[in-house]
């Protein structure tokens, strides 16, 4: 006979693992108490189709926290004896608190078989659970039992021993915990898994969570084992904890029991219980669930929290915005008037005020968008939103929990594609989890939100909230339409079921909404007064030099000096008063164009121009002249740069009129430009290659620079055939006129 297989029993108290203990075991069995501890241990053997079982009946607990020595003792036997599998007995009429202890088994990573004990009882109170529905949800298998009876027990034994031989592809579940408690990990991951901090006992993840729910025996074993490493884990520990003091009143180890919580709803609300008596059971986080993620009415709630979201947006910001532009146009004419023409006025004002300036201009509509999705996050909204999305993603070939990164990207806009593409970590199946990462740039984050701003604001002004939604629902939809594309082509496979954490309703505190909101905005502000400077200013060079040749200088100096000349022989001219002005007028026009022209030849002739007049030859399909090219070459660094490269582009020979007019403004007012234009950058601003950092994302989250390539590739091609098919479309149709 082969070596005997070792099992635990864990579980509630009362949910039944004595019971089952003395109908495995039956005479074989000892008491005894566990070394050092008063607590009862109990162990005992039993044969099933010539397997010689071990059983080892450990202290009913709540959960593996070290909050008690019961919950010390089970931890301990099952993360140092390892038995070969543990089966969690769970009280069937009251699962969701049963859960919570078999959440933690998931995130352990040890191989788990959920014994649902007293459905008999369940049923007598009107609870009908779907077993094989919770056991797909969960992963593990899922067995309904009557202990006392001995009913579903022969199917238990079974199952045990083929999960006995499969256990070594059990991998930890990685649950979600909202984005502060996310990041807080993404930072104490690195630091475990690098320095190899008891990992060889738990897993890296899991241990960060303990570092956070500050469990004593955790962190007792860190400190002997690295206690420099341990303090350091702990000052982020101490930060996020502050942090979530400040902003939600609460504590990680309570988000984290919420969001386990959320996860088991979640489970529990995909079809696994059916109860005939409902009654008034409901907690209010249920009823309003009942309406918010309703199959009909949960989208049209979606639909109108972001359409309201946008409609606050432009209505409360619009006049911070146009302050801001009477500020930049302020600073605009006081450099003019007070420095000499010369390189360093055309870089003060065409690369720095009018080109970060630009960007800068729309840190009030950040704010104002910022501050309605803190609200819609720190409510517990998002994660419905999530929940309602699964059924959609299911269709497109991706997972449920790919939601929150395309929400994190930007899905509501304002997020960032980097923490998107990082949270695709959470999905257990590597097909989606690529699927996901390649197709979470097509969302609007935030360093696009400018430039759709602006564009819209331009051409669109009468119906911003409508564009600004309807840009949104088109992000969604290439991307979804795109994963379907990919999973049925080069990541072709099965989809995994999924389960999402549902957070109970809070109330956002107000300090909270305004610590989130600044926190983002500055960061916006940060990344425009030093990646953008620097990228704005190198742009500025590259649009400026070489210059033009010495014959063309000279051939534009000529006519300023003839045109200079007769302004001054009319100021000298006395005579004929009444014809000087329009005169004069005329003149000053004619010195503006030339002024004007000159800058443009400048700009043509620079680095940059030449790029951009070498693209045209392509990039006229789509409706792109020259300086648009340059603007969105500019944005393969960073989506923002197109707004600091278009200001500069069209500011350049600026520098001598008083013409201070908006980028908005100028936008409107080319020639060039038009709707159809405007529609045609708009799209390909959208979806063309991600921003260089996430570039370099992919390729780390993908372990392979080939598809970092494969998604600056798809995206910048399929964006350029969308843009052209919307320009061609605008001109066959006589509106690109």
């Amino acid at each position: 006979m082969s070596a005997a297989l070792s099992i635990a029993l864990a579980g509630n108290p009362n949910a039944g693992k004595t019971t089952l203990f003395n109908r495995l075991t039956g005479a074989r069995q000892h008491v005894g108490n566990y070394p050092g501890v008063t607590v009862e241990k109990k162990e005992g053997f039993f044969t099933w189709k010539g397997h010689e079982i071990k059983v080892t009946d450990l202290p009913g607990t709540y959960s593996l926290s070290a909050y008690s020595v019961e919950e010390l003792v089970a931890r301990d036997f099952i993360v140092n004896e390892r038995p070969d599998v543990v089966v969690d007995i769970v009280d069937a009429s009251n699962l969701e608190r049963n859960l919570y202890l078999s959440c933690q088994f998931l995130e352990l990573g040890v191989p788990v078989v959920i014994a649902l004990n007293m459905i008999d009882v369940a049923r007598s109170r009107g609870i009908e659970i779907d077993a094989d529905k919770l056991a797909e949800l969960l992963g593990v298998p899922v067995v309904p039992i009557i202990a006392r009876s001995g009913k579903g027990v022969d199917k238990l034994f079974d199952t045990i021993l083929e999960t006995a031989g499969t256990a070594k592809n059990i991998h930890p579940v990685m649950l979600r915990y909202g984005f502060d408690i996310d990041q807080a990990l993404s930072e104490m991951l690195p630091l475990i898994e690098d320095n190899n901090l008891l990992t060889d006992q738990y897993p890296a993840r899991w241990i960060a969570l303990k570092f956070l729910e500050h469990d004593e025996q955790i962190l007792e074993k860190a400190r002997a084992a690295n206690a420099g490493l341990t303090d350091r884990l702990l000052q982020i520990c101490e930060k996020i904890t502050n942090h979530l003091q400040q902003t939600m009143e609460v504590y990680p180890e309570a988000v984290i029991a919420d969001h386990r919580y959320g996860y088991i709803k979640s489970v529990l609300h995909q079809g696994v219980i059916h109860e005939k008596f409902v009654g008034d059971r409901l907690y209010t986080s249920d009823k309003i669930d009942k309406i918010v993620t309703h199959r009909l009415l949960g989208p049209v709630i979606m639909a109108a929290v972001l359409y309201g979201l946008y409609t606050f947006t432009f209505n409360y910001s619009t006049s911070l915005v146009d302050l801001l532009a009477t500020v930049f146009s302020t600073a605009d004419t006081w450099v003019n008037a007070h420095l000499p023409d010369g390189p360093l006025k055309s870089m003060i004002i065409s690369g720095v005020i009018d080109g970060m300036g630009g960007v800068l201009g729309f840190v009030p509509i950040i704010m104002f968008m910022f501050f309605g999705i803190a609200v819609l996050e720190d409510s517990g909204y998002l994660a419905r939103v999530a929940f309602m999305m699964d059924r959609i993603f299911h269709f497109f070939g991706l997972h449920g929990s790919s939601v929150m990164p395309f929400i994190v990207s930007g899905g509501i806009s304002g997020g960032c594609a980097v923490p998107g593409v990082m949270a695709t970590r959470t999905l257990r199946s590597p097909k989606e989890r690529m699927a996901t990462l390649l197709t979470v740039p097509f969302m609007n984050c935030g360093a696009k939100l400018p430039v759709l701003t602006l564009l819209i604001g331009a051409f669109f002004s009468a119906h911003q909230a409508r564009y600004m939604f309807l840009a949104t629902m088109a992000a969604w939809l290439v991307a979804l339409i795109a994963a379907k594309f990919l999973r049925m082509t080069v990541l072709r496979g099965e989809s995994t079921p999924f389960v999402m954490e549902l957070p109970p309703y809070r109330f956002p505190t107000l300090r909270g909404l305004v610590i989130h909101t600044w926190e983002r905005t500055w960061q916006y502000i940060k990344k425009a007064g030093t990646v953008i400077l620097g990228i704005s200013i190198m742009l500025w060079a590259m649009m400026t030099y070489p210059g033009l040749p010495q014959d063309q200088v000279n051939t534009f100096a000529r006519q300023r000096q003839i045109i200079e000349q007769k302004l001054q022989q009319l100021k000298t001219d006395a005579t004929a008063d009444d014809n000087i002005r329009p005169a004069g007028s005329n003149l000053m026009v004619e010195l503006e164009t030339l002024n004007s022209n000159e800058a443009r030849a400048r700009l043509r002739n620079s680095l940059a121009g030449r790029i951009g007049i070498a693209l045209e030859s392509v990039s006229r399909y789509a409706g792109f002249d020259w300086q648009t090219n340059i603007a969105l070459v500019g944005g393969f660094a960073a989506k923002e740069v197109i707004i600091s490269t278009l200001g500069t582009a069209y500011s350049l020979g600026d520098v001598s009129t008083e013409n201070t007019t908006s980028l908005k403004e100028r936008l409107a007012g080319d020639p060039h430009w038009n709707p159809v234009v405007a529609l045609a950058v708009l799209a390909f601003i959208m979806f063309y290659a991600p921003c260089f950092v996430t570039i370099v994302c992919i390729a780390r989250e993908a372990g392979s620079w080939k598809w970092a390539f494969f998604s600056m590739t798809f995206n910048t091609i399929f964006a350029f055939a969308l843009a052209v098919c919307i320009y061609q479309t605008g001109l066959f149709l006589g509106l690109g006129g």
